[in-house]
């Protein structure tokens, strides 16, 4: 039986980290996906994606809780702790490096979520169905 390539091993990493980042996940749950040891790991990832993986795990957090704070009323500790970050302090931090601007004014340059028009699901629902009601749309005329 052939070995899968380092790469692929990588990849299953990287999809755990995009598609679980908001759980308490660490640079070993991304080795241990990857069937590698922590510090072979990290090297292996700076080489194929060019960034280490904890740099890679925390740009995904940053971009989903920036997502959230464009398109939700959360606080911003809440923002935090939804994105898996544990400090407000570091995440605050963080996202000022990464986007300019703390948290607060990134979210004041977007209009309020309150703005967004929100329909209610029923309504969605019953404008969504077919105009006929019944299962003969075909023309033909309905049993008496």
């Amino acid at each position: 039986m052939a070995s899968l390539p380092v790469a692929r091993h990588l990849l299953r990493a990287k999809d755990l980290a995009d598609r679980r980042y908001f759980e308490r996940l660490t640079v070993e749950d991304l080795a241990r996906a990857a069937g590698l040891s922590r510090s072979h790991f990290s090297q292996e990832f700076r080489r194929a994606f060019g960034e280490p993986p904890h740099v890679y795990l925390l740009t995904r957090r940053l971009e989903r809780a920036a997502a959230l704070l464009r398109a939700t009323d959360r606080s911003v500790a809440e923002i935090c702790m939804r994105v898996g970050l544990q400090s407000v302090g570091s995440f605050t931090t963080s996202f000022t490096r990464q986007y300019g601007r703390p948290p607060t004014a990134y979210r004041a340059e977007f209009p309020p979520a309150a703005n967004y028009a929100l329909i209610p699901p029923c309504v969605l629902r019953a404008y969504g169905r077919p105009q006929h009601r019944t299962f003969r749309e075909d023309g033909g005329t309905p049993p008496k």
